[in-house]
């Protein structure tokens, strides 16, 4: 025979088998079948031209075959696979995008915290260096003498005193008294008659207001008295310092009976081996009758109690330290 089965259905001379061991003759005329041939995986055995129409022509003028498009020059459609992996890169894509905000906006939040850190320790240096001056301008503004701003504060705890047929000033100090009660201190030599007398009371005198006291102590050797009042009456402070030359001091008292008066001047001396004992001496004028007020520095503080004046002298005043007063009575 002149023909051959040909699975492309393409007619040409007889091939004999490929492996004649494997193959038998299987076809109605007896002629040997070719072995199998793999199907194409794409296109056509013949390839196509890039410009030529879409069928090539079929050998010795049979139909022609149609042309099969390569994947390499045609657009490719996604499967499953594809599109999970295009999803993929486009979520890890996202991701990236969302961590590279999150740290430039981490990064700006942490410039702003060191920035209002800085702000914040300015403010602070600020604040130190400003209550540091007023501290100052409070140390600068206690050094100023101001009588009347001392008066003011020391004068409702001032009385006048009046011990039989003898007057003279006595002050609260303290706050040791018992509830409802004030200690204050006067001179001995203002009480003196009263207390030889056997008796105990006195009167204390502010304007129209009048208050009974008692004897409760004296000291005849420093001078001091210790009187005992049932009524709440500020105390005065003490000073804890020792007194120098030169401090201004304001004496209030009650001069000839003239209750609420007062003077300024400065301490002269402090002489603390007289032979009757410690003695401030100062230049503010005093009279009879202000035996027993207090003599007061620039800070509301009792430094001692006016005692005498010099005789056939100006400007010479004595008073007892108030240190001395304390320690006798144990009432500061």
């Amino acid at each position: 025979m002149t023909t051959a089965y040909d699975p492309f259905g393409v007619p040409g001379p007889r091939r004999p088998p490929q492996d004649p061991l494997l193959s038998l003759p299987d076809h109605p005329s007896g002629e040997w079948a070719t072995a199998h041939r793999p199907e194409p995986r794409f296109g056509h055995p013949r390839p196509a031209s890039r410009f030529g129409a879409p069928y090539l022509p079929s050998p010795e003028g049979a139909a022609t075959y149609p042309v099969v498009a390569d994947p390499a020059t045609e657009p490719a459609v996604l499967n499953g696979r594809g599109r999970s992996r295009l999803m993929t890169m486009l979520l890890v894509l996202v991701l990236l995008l969302v961590a590279g905000w999150q740290a430039w906006r981490l990064d700006r939040v942490d410039s702003r915290l060191g920035a209002s850190a800085d702000q914040l320790a300015g403010a602070l240096q600020r604040q130190d260096q400003l209550t540091e001056r007023a501290d100052k301008l409070e140390q600068k503004l206690a050094a100023v003498f101001d009588p009347e701003a001392i008066s003011s504060s020391v004068l409702p705890s001032v009385f006048r005193v009046r011990a039989g047929n003898f007057t003279g000033t006595a002050f609260s100090v303290g706050d040791k008294a018992a509830e409802g009660q004030a200690n204050l201190l006067t001179n001995f030599h203002v009480v003196e008659s009263v207390w030889n007398s056997g008796a105990r009371k006195v009167f204390l005198e502010r304007g129209k207001d009048e208050v009974t006291a008692t004897i409760v102590k004296v000291s005849k050797g420093n001078d001091l008295a210790l009187l005992r009042a049932n009524r709440k009456i500020a105390g005065l402070d003490t000073a804890p310092a020792t007194v120098k030359p030169g401090q201004q001091v304001v004496v209030v008292g009650a001069p000839l009976g003239l209750e609420d008066t007062v003077t300024t001047g400065v301490v002269s001396a402090y002489r603390p081996d007289d032979s009757e004992g410690p003695t401030i001496q100062f230049d503010a004028p005093i009279n009879p009758g202000n035996s027993g007020g207090p003599v007061v520095n620039s800070a509301d503080e009792v430094i001692g109690l006016a005692t005498a004046k010099a005789r056939d002298a100006e400007g010479i005043g004595l008073a007892v330290p108030i240190k001395t007063a304390c320690d006798t009575f144990k009432i500061c």
